[in-house]
């Protein structure tokens, strides 16, 4: 590891192949994209990009099959450092053991079948696994093969071992393969790479802790119509349910998205995904997911209020009724306190998890509104002056029933969705049962 990442990152569980890293990062990290010889190869040239517009400092090292696919040129003009594959490139400057050992993060993508493997195994043969058994800093794999190669026993063997030494293994996406074929083992986009591996570094944590967990998170805003081209919304991307839902699965999560209006956004890898437009559809959706859920997470930004009656005509300005001069408008149905009396009448069981987004005193209205809304934890964000709704980043305060406030520090919102888990895993394993009965 580099002087730089000493100082800044603090491993946990020693200094083995992908030990994870806490505390706060400092940019520019040294960063090793390796590339395994897949069709999917082409994608690591959007990664590199990724990082070194982040202002790191990108090494890539291609397998030799690798080359096949893009060539050197391309990788060395994009990162701007020279690409060997071999442990004999570059003799005097011992490369096969420096660049793994100055790289603050290495990430692997597409990580095909038999790269995985000789990675589990230990091998050396190239630069790219040399590089990796010298490595002490976190090591990210994002897979991309053929669905009956992801799915195949020794596969999934390999997986297992890489994660259990703290390796960490992305979920590929599900779609379209090579030729015809569809299905789990394409590579997820480079923008959701980059998310997850500068997530591992700086907020540590990455483990399979919620396996066996099931999660249901509602997402974006939802869209109450006037007639059939306006409708009543708000300025939600869904960004922040979505990040919540991509570590949620990568710490061994069974996840279902309920989203409202989040076209622009990739679906994080291994969720399933359910599309709704109205506050009543996700009322239904989310209700009959959380029935044998384990926690629910409503971050979607709900509307409140309905028109009273949807013209299935649209209406045309200046009509003599004036219809859209003047709305009528009726309350919606409460998702999240509704969710509340689900559970105090014993129909789920679930930790409930909301959020708040305030102009003015959040802090204040949010222990209202969680003392309202009967959830465990709630939360908080200023969305004024246009803040947090559609940005990269957010910040805010989690409260808890019991009277708890945790201030979560303005970071990428993969970084805040992996603090937010942190506090729910603490309820859900039992240690914050007492927030629950106060």
């Amino acid at each position: 590891m580099s002087e730089k990442a000493a100082k800044t990152l603090d491993t946990a569980e020693g200094t083995g192949v992908g030990a994870q890293a806490k505390g706060h990062v400092k940019e520019p990290l040294n960063v090793v994209v390796g590339v395994s010889g897949g069709i999917a190869a082409y994608k690591a040239c959007h990664l590199v990009r990724e990082f070194t517009e982040a202002g790191d400092s990108v090494r890539v090292v291609p397998t030799p099959s690798a080359l096949n696919f893009v060539g050197a040129a391309t990788f060395e003009a994009l990162s701007g450092h020279p690409v060997d594959t071999g442990v004999f490139s570059r003799v005097d400057e011992v490369q096969h053991v420096r660049v793994g050992k100055e790289a603050d993060l290495i990430v692997i993508a597409p990580a095909t079948a038999d790269t995985i493997a000789r990675i589990a195994a230990g091998r050396a043969n190239d630069l790219l696994t040399a590089t990796v058994l010298v490595a002490t800093c976190p090591v990210v794999l994002a897979p991309a093969m053929h669905t009956e190669m992801w799915e195949n026993p020794a596969t999934q063997d390999n997986v297992a071992t890489l994660r259990r030494r703290g390796v960490i293994v992305l979920e590929p996406a599900h779609g379209r393969l090579t030729g015809t074929d569809t299905g789990p083992g394409r590579l997820p986009e480079a923008a959701q790479i980059a998310a997850m591996a500068r997530t591992v570094v700086e907020a540590g944590k990455f483990g399979r802790t919620l396996k066996g967990k099931k999660v249901v998170i509602s997402a974006g805003g939802t869209q109450e119509n006037i007639d059939p081209v306006r409708f009543i919304g708000n300025r939600s991307s869904g960004r922040q349910g979505f990040a919540l839902a991509d570590i949620a699965v990568h710490r061994g999560a069974d996840v279902t998205i309920v989203a409202g209006d989040t076209d622009e956004l990739d679906t994080p890898p291994g969720a399933k995904i359910v599309r709704v437009q109205s506050t009543r559809d996700m009322k239904d959706a989310v209700d009959a997911a959380a029935v044998d859920a384990d926690i629910v997470i409503m971050a979607a930004a709900v509307a409140d209020y309905r028109p009273e009656t949807e013209a299935t005509s649209k209406l045309k300005k200046g009509q003599a009724d004036d219809a859209l001069s003047t709305l009528h408008l009726v309350e919606n149905p409460d998702i999240l306190r509704g969710l509340a009396e689900k559970r105090e009448a014993g129909e789920t069981s679930a930790v409930i998890v909301g959020f708040a987004a305030e102009t003015d005193d959040p802090l204040e209205l949010g222990r209202a509104k969680l003392k309202r809304k009967g959830a465990d934890m709630l939360m908080v964000n200023s969305v004024a002056g246009g803040k947090v709704f559609g940005e990269l980043r957010n910040s805010g305060w989690l409260i808890g029933a019991d009277g708890s406030t945790e201030d979560i520090a303005d970071g990428p919102k993969h970084v805040v969705a992996a603090r937010i888990w942190d506090a729910i895993e603490k309820i859900s394993s039992g240690a914050g049962e007492s927030i629950r009965q106060n």
